[in-house]
């Protein structure tokens, strides 16, 4: 008696399990119009599309794109002097800076002409709201890059050798500080052009701290 009362459930058990899956599989056929269900996953489908489309239509102004390249030229020209040494022994270096002789000679013509540079992009592009924030990251990016320039240059003046291994060091110091800054010419203007966010080693977040 004991073992067969256990047992009494599991035929209504049973019977329970059937009829609900009967009742879900009965559920397309006559749906509920108080639960909309598939409606409300194409709306939502919907909308998520229209958010993937506007990500994805945004783009970088050619205006913005010109002025942040532009920008890279600046710390450029200003540590064109560390290039002394590569230049003059590779041809190739000389073939490919010679078209920058104009422009890197007007910039050189005036001793402040680097600092009223700086003054002016930094007032007046990064701090100027007006300009996207695009401009400003990689105007801040080639002005932090520029501002990086005092520390070869405050060694170059306390240790300046004119012949040995203080020389050699000296040597390489300045190519290995031109290197990078053509690269980083070459990088952030190419980038730039094609409208990408272009982060240079330790600049980039400096330059992120400083652009709002």
């Amino acid at each position: 008696m004991a073992i067969s009362h256990l047992l009494s459930p599991l035929p209504s058990l049973t019977g329970n399990l059937t009829l609900t899956g009967r009742s879900s599989s009965s559920l397309p056929l006559n749906p509920n119009p108080h639960f909309p269900k598939p409606r409300l996953s194409r709306e939502r489908a919907a909308t998520h599309t229209l958010v993937l489309r506007s990500k994805g239509d945004d783009s970088v102004d050619a205006s913005d794109r010109l002025i942040s390249a532009v920008c890279y030229f600046y710390p450029f020209f200003d540590g064109i002097q560390y290039g002394k040494f590569i230049i003059t022994q590779y041809q190739p270096f000389q073939i490919l800076i010679q078209p920058l002789f104009p422009a890197i000679k007007a910039f050189k013509s005036f001793p402040f002409n680097g600092f009223l540079i700086f003054i002016t992009l930094y007032f007046v592009v990064v701090r100027n709201q007006n300009f996207s924030r695009y401009v400003r990251f990689n105007t801040m990016q080639a002005i932090v890059l520029d501002v990086l320039l005092i520390f070869p240059d405050l060694l170059e003046r306390s240790f300046n050798p004119r012949d040995g291994f203080g020389l050699d060091v000296v040597m390489s110091l300045d190519s290995t500080v031109f290197l990078f800054l053509l690269v980083s010419l070459i990088y952030g203007f190419s980038a730039c052009l094609f409208g990408l966010i272009p982060r240079l080693p330790i600049v980039a977040d400096a330059a992120d701290r400083q652009v709002l």
